[in-house]
Order: structure tokens, then C-alpha cells, then sequence
């Protein structure tokens, strides 16, 4: 339908487009795949696991880049980073285009961090579409032109910006990205002044974390996080069913990444790419699936259920027919994900890459001495109350396997010496602690991902990452 033509209609008559299901995407901020429903025994998430229970739980789902800006622009992009241009994290400028300074649009991060893909963004092709589009929270987006949300809601009752919302889109769809769910975001709640829901004593760590009661109590406090996240998932989720609007809305839950630890945020590691995943479409029975599956799905897996036609090329897919149960359906063979030491005008940095299958996952890096970005909230006291990178500097002697994974997360500042390849089983080392890739035994699966990776290194035209390096070299 002509453009001109489509508004015409739209105008004159709203109602004929709001047959189409709204949409909630329920994005929580740092949640890694911590759900009582995904084998958590130390925390209780009752709301995310009805939803679950109700919808498509996706208990193999990853993103693409493990940071917050980077992985909402592959969701709204269906492309890796270092194809629509977002690498790292940019300015969180809450408003419309229209609204920035002068100032604002000549910040270096949000000059330099942006999407620079031509493909419209999923917003961009639900406005054109009909849809009322609203956003809470963050942004955490550049430019702006790329998003050009109806509403931007502050931090206000769900129950006021949703029914809003509704209110606003006077009879057209909606699409409603709620990113104001922060509580699994450092800080966390300060167990040594306030107390959490959390008992520390009971928690049960990441195989990687050292058990010390320091890091006892920072994970108890981002797993109260999580069930505090919990708690606002479920109010989010009763403000849509007493409005009437649920049995016609798509709804999408999903973390944006892993929590900010070692081998976690900012990381290649299985725990920072790892989140949980529930899609629940109108109608549809509910499921779980083991399927391999990406962030970069999402957009034209919504775009696929609402039949809104997409014909530019991008790296994701459809999740539809997982969705609708169909015998054939099939998630990817291999998900890939990036880092990168680029950041703002820089045009070199550290590169790490990712490639995992259904038993094994492979991380390659290159130019090893150029910078590599550290986000403050993995390493700060203050105002993040990062207690365990202090806590593994301190006892480096008593762990020291503990300490030489902080070194290669901060390796110009730890002395540290970043492996160039590394092989992990992750159905017998989930905690990834075991580096096979010079181990004989396990030649069969690095060449199976090094292949993998070679045709996407060369498919995705990822000129950034040195490929030599990475298959020169076995450490």
C-alpha cells in the first residue's frame, strides 16, 4: 500500500487497523538466565515463570553483543553490531529527536556510538505500520531519528503509563517497550544497610565466582534484584490483564544481557550471552523449546506474526514457526556474538568473538594489545558497589584461578594475557573453567565452530576482527 494512501486510511478510520495484536516487550535490564523456572533453587520469580508457563519459553536464548546500548540496537536491528554500526554504549537521551540540544547531538558517544545501518529499525517499521509506540525507562539509543517513539514515560506507575498508553493509541495498536526494570542493574541493594529478600548463606554461586563471603552477599544482592524484577513483572502483567487488552498482545520478556560479573556483562562468555526468553502470542499453546535462538530473531519473528512485509537482508530469523509448534521448526545450528574494544572514534580495539552450538561454545580474539573497554560497574565501588573485583585483587593468592579470569577480562590493567582461542563443554563445564582448545580430544568440535565462525566472520563481513590471529595461533 502507497504510503500517502495508508496514513489516508489510518486517519479516516483507525479502527480498520486495530485488529492487529498489540505488543509489550518487557526488556529487564543486566538479568542474566536467573529464573526459578530455568533450575534456580535460591530464588523464587512466580511471575516470570506463569508467564512462562503460559507462553514460549526459550531456555537457550542469547544476545548478540553483551552490553546494554549494542544489544537493544541488534534487537531493533536484526543485525550484528558490527554491521548496523552500535558497538558499546552510547547516551541515554530520553526524548524525541526533535527535543535534543545543540549540545546534546554533538556528544562524542552519541556522534560516534550509533546505529549507521539503513534498514529500518523494528520502531521505525511499527510506526509506519499503525502502531502508537512507547517507551519507558532508557532509551540508551542513538540517533534518535531512528526511534521515533510516540511517548517517552519517565519513571511513573506501570499502571498510569500503561492504561496511558492504551489511552493515547485511541483504537490503534500498540507497541509498548518497557525498560524500566532496573533492579538487577548494579547498584543493587546494599545488604549492609537495607535488607534484601536473599539469604547469602543459601545462595549457590557461579561455578567461576570463588565462595567467600563477600561474593556471597554481592550475588545475594543481584539476586534479590531478580526477584524484585520479578515483583514489577508481575504488576506490569496485572495493569495489562484489567485493562482488556491482554487475549489481543503479544508479549515479549527478556533480559538484555548477562549480570555485570567476570565472564558476564561486557564478556563472550556463555554467562554473559545467556538470558531468559519468554514470547507469548495471542492464541498460541504454551511451550519449551531448547532451541538455539538469538536477540537478533525478535524482529522478524513480530514482524513474521504481524505478516508486516520486511525485505531487507538481516542476520536473524523468524521465530514463527518454533512458536506455533510446527514438527519442523528449527532454531539456528550456531549463535555468534561479539565484543569489541572500539569504542566512540576509536578505530581499533580488542575484538572478541563467540560461537556456540548445542555442546560446545568457542571464543577467538585478536589485536590483543590494542584497548579494551571495562565497564565501570564491573570494577567500581563507587557508585556501583562492585564488591568483587576488589574482593579477587585482595585474595589473588588464595584463587588464583579466579584472578586470572579477572585478568582477562582487565588485562591491560591486571598484567593480563588473553588467551587467543578458547574451547569450552558447556554440557560438562557450564562454568566454562576448562579451556579445551589444545586439548586432542576435543579437536573435532574447534574445528566444527572454527568453521562455523570462518564462514560468518566472512558472510557478515566482520573486517575488524583479524581472522589470521585467530587460526594462526593456539593458546
Amino acid at each position: 500500500m502507497p504510503r500517502l494512501l495508508y496514513f489516508f486510511l489510518l486517519a479516516l478510520c483507525p479502527s480498520l487497523f486495530a485488529e492487529k495484536p498489540n505488543i509489550l516487550f518487557i526488556l529487564t535490564e543486566d538479568q542474566g538466565a536467573h529464573m526459578s523456572v530455568l533450575g534456580r533453587t535460591d530464588i523464587q520469580t512466580p511471575n516470570m515463570d506463569a508467564l512462562a508457563a503460559s507462553g514460549a519459553l526459550f531456555r537457550r536464548a542469547y544476545v548478540a553483543y553483551p552490553v546494554c546500548s549494542a544489544s537493544k540496537a541488534c534487537i531493533m536491528t536484526g543485525l550484528h553490531s558490527h554491521t548496523n554500526g552500535l558497538l558499546n554504549n552510547t547516551n541515554n537521551f530520553f526524548k524525541r529527536a526533535d527535543k535534543l540540544t545543540e549540545a546534546e547531538k554533538k556528544t562524542s558517544p552519541y556522534l560516534h556510538t550509533r546505529i549507521r545501518s539503513t534498514a529500518p529499525t523494528l520502531v521505525e517499521v511499527l510506526v509506519e505500520a499503525g502502531y502508537h509506540a512507547a517507551v519507558s525507562g532508557k532509551l540508551h539509543l542513538s540517533p534518535n531519528e531512528r526511534f521515533p517513539y510516540h511517548d517517552f514515560i519517565p519513571k511513573v506507575p506501570v499502571k498510569q503509563a500503561l492504561n496511558g498508553i492504551i489511552k493515547r493509541a485511541a483504537g490503534k495498536p500498540w507497541f509498548f517497550m518497557h525498560n524500566s526494570i532496573t533492579t538487577t542493574h548494579r547498584p543493587f541493594v546494599n545488604s549492609e544497610k537495607q535488607p534484601i529478600s536473599v539469604d547469602p548463606a543459601k545462595v549457590v554461586l557461579p561455578p567461576h565466582l570463588p565462595n567467600t563471603p563477600v561474593i556471597r552477599r554481592d550475588w545475594a544482592e543481584y539476586l534479590d534484584g531478580v526477584q524484585k524484577a520479578d515483583q514489577a513483572v508481575g504488576e506490569v502483567l496485572a495493569v495489562l490483564r484489567d485493562s482488556g487488552a491482554k487475549s489481543n498482545t503479544i508479549i515479549v520478556f527478556m533480559g538484555d544481557h548477562g549480570p555485570a560479573y567476570p565472564h558476564g556483562k561486557m564478556s563472550p562468555y556463555h554467562f554473559g550471552l545467556h538470558v531468559p526468553l519468554v514470547i507469548k502470542l495471542p492464541g498460541a499453546k504454551p511451550l519449551v523449546s531448547d532451541a538455539l535462538v538469538s536477540e537478533l530473531d525478535l524482529l522478524p519473528t513480530l514482524l513474521d506474526v504481524l505478516k508486516i512485509d520486511y525485505t531487507t537482508s538481516i542476520h536473524g530469523k523468524s521465530l514463527k514457526p518454533l512458536l506455533e509448534g510446527q514438527s519442523d521448526a528449527r532454531g539456528h545450528d550456531f549463535i555468534f556474538a561479539e565484543v569489541s574494544g572500539r569504542s566512540l572514534n576509536q578505530k581499533r580495539g580488542m575484538e572478541e568473538r563467540a560461537v556456540l552450538d548445542a555442546t560446545h561454545q568457542l571464543i577467538v580474539r585478536s589485536r590483543l594489545d590494542e584497548p579494551k573497554v571495562i565497564n565501570a560497574d564491573l570494577r567500581d565501588m563507587k557508585p556501583w558497589i562492585s564488591r568483587v573485583y576488589g574482593e579477587l585483587v585482595r585474595r589473588k593468592t588464595e584463587y588464583p584461578d579466579a584472578y586470572h579470569l579477572l585478568q582477562t577480562m582487565d588485562p591491560h590493567a591486571l598484567g593480563g594475557n588473553p588467551p587467543v582461542i578458547e574451547l569450552y563443554d558447556l554440557q560438562n563445564d557450564p562454568g566454562e573453567l576448562q579451556n579445551l582448545a589444545a586439548d586432542p580430544a576435543a579437536k573435532p568440535h574447534l574445528n566444527r565452530l572454527m568453521s562455523a565462525f570462518k564462514k560468518w566472520h566472512s558472510d557478515t563481513k566482520d573486517e575488524a576482527m583479524i581472522f589470521a590471529e585467530a587460526t594462526n595461533v593456539r593458546k
